[in-house]
């Protein structure tokens, strides 16, 4: 049978099967990691897994839990990058445009 060694933050080198670990994958986010529950203290322990990292895993017979993540949150992560939260005095601003404006689907520049 397999064995995987890993490290445990509070109990040191532990040896795992391949049944005792799960990796997961989430490609769409560029990120992966492997995760145990520690036979000896019982934390569960998740680390940052690098593409090596899961191919020897996933070899080993590790199973992998491939994360679907829906574009809608992707979109919104790519949003909240390229335009910064609003401000109160952006609030403010928007307020007194308001106060100002006849015709707001017009002054919005809708057709």
């Amino acid at each position: 049978m397999t064995t995987i060694k890993a490290t445990c933050p509070a109990c040191g080198d532990v040896d795992l099967t391949p049944a005792e670990v799960t990796v997961t994958v989430a490609r769409s986010l560029g990120w992966s990691t492997y995760s145990f529950t520690c036979g000896r203290c019982a934390d569960t322990v998740s680390k940052p897994a690098d593409e090596e990292t899961v191919r020897l895993l996933t070899g080993a017979g590790v199973r992998v839990e491939h994360l679907s993540i829906p574009s809608e949150y992707l979109e919104a992560r790519i949003l909240h990058r390229t335009n910064p939260p609003l401000t109160e005095d952006d609030l403010l601003d928007f307020g007194l445009w308001l106060a100002r404006a006849t015709d707001v689907v017009q002054a919005a520049g809708a057709p």
